[in-house]
């Protein structure tokens, strides 16, 4: 493995971790930030001459508190500065401060932090991605369906309000961690998606988000037996994860899901999401994670993509709706109706989704118009989905479906996949 491959993976792995540790030992966002980016711009600088260490991350980690603990000393003014320069010694693999908290994982105590109550939800969302999963602000900006530049923003006027409000940096108690679920749970739902269906580049999958996800919603389930909604993301999260090794070809192109080999999914996974949800769904507390956990196991259990009960999980999108009353859950309740009950039924739920440059809108449209026939019609809103695609996989599996519409002109419908809604990017 060559130096740069092995900083990149050492990135999409340690970042994390890595700032959740320097922020934790030195209550400094933005100098755990800033001092993670220097040790990993020393790791490309050294490792070619030094060789990569066995410990990547116990190395990064090392730099970069070496690097805040020679900051703190340049800028020491008085006996304040002088406190937080000895906390520097504290090693990077030890435990995390005793509190009554009872989170002892770091990145998930990051989590928490990042959700006050002070902040904006999507506020808390969005900087714990940045922080704790690395994400860029591009990938952030995708993930919530807006500009680039607007998401650049609302970070620094987040940090600037930490900052200027004097938010700790710390874990509330156990008895308070409860109205900052929600927001943890955010967090963990969408670095699973950034994980499951990258937002971007050439890869579809980033599996190494994906688990750190499951792992972190373990430990909250751990944390916290008897919220419904943790382990109903728990549950949509394992069931999910279950088609992973399906969901890409040889070649990294995107397989819909009714093309994919069932024998190859998962089938322990699927055995606990499904228990998971049933646990969840005792509690007979619902919500938006249950249900859509609801939506991956009739998904998950159908032997074959016949038996899948789309009339189910169109009702379910529908339940789905009163929670989340997005234009995108919309568009995939219209996938399931096109499928419950036809191709016309579900064209004529699309025209008012305010979904402009959301590439799945025109790639829905296309596919209900080759199962009709319209094939010049479904060419042309594919190519429209194909040009708004993000990844490279999205875009060789919507250039197969333009070859196959003007191969076929005025001949059968061809129904060798469907279009990919939450089933396939949650």
């Amino acid at each position: 493995m060559d130096v740069e491959t092995a900083v990149a993976e050492a990135f999409r792995e340690e970042w994390g971790q890595v700032v959740a540790t320097l922020i934790r030992i030195t209550g400094d966002w933005d100098l755990a930030e800033e001092c993670a980016q220097e040790a990993f711009a020393l790791a490309l600088r050294t490792w070619p001459r030094d060789g990569v260490p066995n410990r990547p991350g116990a190395w990064l980690t090392t730099a970069a508190r070496n690097r805040a603990t020679d900051r703190l000393r340049r800028e020491t003014a008085g006996a304040a500065k002088l406190r937080e320069a000895a906390l520097m010694h504290v090693p990077e693999d030890s435990p995390a401060p005793d509190d009554d908290s009872g989170v002892t994982d770091d990145r998930l105590r990051l989590i928490f932090t990042c959700c006050h109550p002070a902040l904006a939800t999507e506020a808390q969302v969005a900087l714990a991605l940045r922080t704790l999963a690395g994400l860029s602000t591009a990938e952030i900006a995708r993930a919530f369906l807006v500009p680039e530049a607007t998401m650049s923003q609302r970070l620094v006027r987040v940090k600037r309000k930490i900052r200027n409000a004097g938010i700790p940096y710390r874990v509330p108690p156990a008895h308070l961690l409860p109205e900052r679920t929600a927001a943890v749970l955010g967090v963990l739902y969408l670095t699973f998606n950034e994980g499951y269906s990258a937002s971007a580049g050439p890869d579809l999958l980033r599996p190494d988000l994906a688990a750190e996800a499951i792992r972190l919603a373990r430990v909250l389930a751990h944390l916290m037996p008897d919220e419904p909604e943790v382990l109903g993301l728990l549950a949509l999260m394992l069931l999910q994860h279950a088609r992973r090794a399906t969901r890409a070809g040889t070649h990294g192109e995107l397989v819909p899901l009714e093309e994919q080999d069932r024998t190859r999914w998962d089938a322990g996974e699927i055995a606990e999401g499904t228990q998971v949800l049933e646990t969840a769904l005792r509690r007979r507390h619902p919500g938006p994670y249950q249900i859509q956990a609801a939506i991956a196991a009739c998904h998950a259990t159908a032997e074959t993509p016949g038996d899948t009960d789309w009339a189910q999980i169109a009702g379910l999108y529908g339940e789905l709706r009163k929670y989340v009353p997005s234009a995108v859950v919309e568009l995939n309740r219209a996938v399931a109706i096109g499928m419950a009950d036809g191709p016309l039924a579900g064209l004529a739920l699309l025209d008012e989704l305010p979904l402009e440059g959301y590439h799945l809108l025109p790639a829905t449209r296309a596919d209900f118009l080759r199962r009709l026939g319209r094939h010049a019609e479904a060419a042309d809103w594919y190519a429209k989905a194909r040009d708004l695609a993000p990844t490279d996989a999205e875009r060789a599996y919507l250039k197969r479906r333009i070859s196959e519409v003007e191969s076929v002109p005025g001949g059968p419908v061809r129904r060798s996949g469907e279009p990919r809604s939450s089933e396939e990017s949650p």
